[in-house]
Parts: structure tokens; sequence; C-alpha cells
């Protein structure tokens, strides 16, 4: 990687938190935290353990992504969480080479409900985990991926 180009992915970074902490959609702290809380994980195991541990299965949980994407480039993924006191939701696409992909958090008195769209580079499962009350919970999805995302 040469200068300028990372020059310019900490330009970019740095001005959508600095947006962020602006509008006071996220803290300091949090921005902090968000560069660093299991991005860098290679695996699944890694990334479960950066975000605090081994997550329970929990039907108040649900993850919604299809169940064949055409395009691995851009897969429409959402989570939702029924669990009171919902503070943070985090998206995990198991075969990725960094499978943490998305973390979300969710202010109190809101719907934990995310949407957003992430790379597979092949067919996997996909992981909703939610932190509520401090503990982790997490609800599992394959999904079949045609076309690949992530180099393919």
């Amino acid at each position: 990687m040469n200068t300028h180009t990372s020059r310019r992915t900490v330009l970019k970074s740095t001005g959508a938190m600095a947006t962020l902490l602006s509008l006071g959609i996220v803290t300091a702290e949090q921005a902090w935290a968000a560069g660093r809380a299991g991005f860098d994980a290679k695996t699944l195991e890694e990334a479960l353990k950066a975000l605090g541990g081994a997550p329970a299965a929990n039907g108040q949980v649900s993850i919604v992504s299809p169940d064949i994407a055409e395009n691995g480039a851009v897969v429409p993924v959402g989570a939702i969480s029924k669990l009171p006191n919902t503070t943070e939701i985090y998206l995990l696409v198991e075969k990725n080479p960094n499978p943490l992909a998305a973390g979300f958090t969710i202010p109190a008195g809101t719907e934990a409900d995310v949407q957003t769209r992430l790379k597979m580079g092949q067919s996997t499962n996909v992981l909703a985990v939610v932190k509520a009350d401090g503990k982790l919970y997490s609800a599992t999805k394959e999904t079949k991926v045609t076309l690949g995302g992530c180099g393919g």
C-alpha cells in the first residue's frame, strides 16, 4: 500500500467517524472502540472472542438474509432483536477473510433493527450477534452465493 492510498483511506474513515460524532450518534469511546473490536480477526472464533465470547442462540434474535444471493458483492443482510435493553448488534460472515462485517450501537429507546449490504466470497453462514443486558445472543442463517463478491 502506498502512502497516498493509506492517507486517502485514513481521511475517508476519519471523516465518516467525525460526522457520526458530531451528530451525537456515537460517543468518542465508541468511535475509538469501533476501529478495533474484532474487525481484524481472521476466524469466526477470534471475532466472537473479541466481541465477548460465544453467544447463546435465542429465538428473540432474527437475521434477515436471502436464501440465495445472486451477487456476493452486495448481499442485503439485516438483524432484529426483540430482547429488551439491546445495546449492540454485530453481523458476521463465517467464511469471509475477516468475519466481522458490521457493528451497530443501538441507542436506548430505539428499535433494534438494522439493515445493510455485505460482501460474501462464497456460500456461508451469516450470524447476527446481539448484546442485551451485557450478554451475547445470536441467530444464524445460511446464504448461498452464486457469484462471489470477495475477489470472485
